[in-house]
C-alpha cells in the first residue's frame, strides 16, 4: 500500500459507511487521513464509533475483529474485492469527546500548513520504510506534537498518542 493524493471520493465513502453503520453505535465518524480534504493518504477509510460497553459489540457483516493490545478499543477491518479497505475503531462513549484521532483530524482540517507537513512526513517515511511498523512509528513524534496542539486548543492536557 502506498501514499496517494487526496481523493474527493473518500469523504463520500466515509459518510456512506457512517450512515450504513449508524444504527449499531451511539455515534460514528470518519477519521484518519482520508477524512481530511487535501491530505495525501493510504487509501483506507478509517471510522471511529462509540458504544456504552465494548463487550456488547458484534462485528458488522463483512468486518473481522483484529486482536490488539489496546484494552479500551476494538479494531475491526474489512477488505472488499474492489480493493476498498475500511478500518473500524470502536471505543466507549465515555472516551469519545477526547479521542486523539478525532482531535487530530479536526486540527488538520483547520490548519493546512500542519496538514501539508504531515503529508510530507508520511511520504518520506513510506518511501524509506514502506507500510508497516517503521512507517507508523516514524509518524509518532509529529502526531504527538500536532495532537498536543489540538488538545491545548481545547484546554485538554497532553496524553500519549500510543495506546499500549
Amino acid at each position: 500500500m502506498s501514499i496517494v493524493e487526496s481523493d474527493e471520493r473518500w469523504s463520500r465513502l466515509g459518510a456512506q459507511w457512517c450512515t450504513d453503520l449508524a444504527d449499531r453505535f451511539a455515534v460514528i465518524e470518519h477519521i484518519g487521513s482520508t477524512a481530511v480534504p487535501g491530505l495525501a493518504a493510504k487509501p483506507v477509510i478509517d471510522l471511529m464509533a462509540a458504544v456504552d460497553d465494548l463487550a456488547s459489540v458484534t462485528a458488522p457483516p463483512g468486518f473481522e475483529v483484529v486482536p490488539t493490545d489496546m484494552p479500551e478499543r476494538l479494531f475491526l477491518r474489512r477488505s472488499d474485492p474492489d480493493g476498498l479497505v475500511v478500518h473500524l475503531h470502536v471505543v466507549t462513549v465515555a472516551s469519545w469527546p477526547t479521542r486523539n484521532e478525532r482531535l487530530l483530524r479536526d486540527h488538520l482540517r483547520a490548519h493546512p500548513a500542519d496538514r501539508d507537513r504531515y503529508a510530507q512526513v508520511k511520504r518520506r517515511l513510506m518511501a524509506r520504510h514502506g507500510p508497516g511498523d517503521a512507517y507508523t512509528r516514524g509518524k509518532t513524534e509529529l502526531i504527538q506534537e500536532l495532537t498536543d496542539r489540538a488538545r491545548a486548543e481545547r484546554g485538554l492536557p497532553s496524553v500519549p498518542v500510543w495506546e499500549e
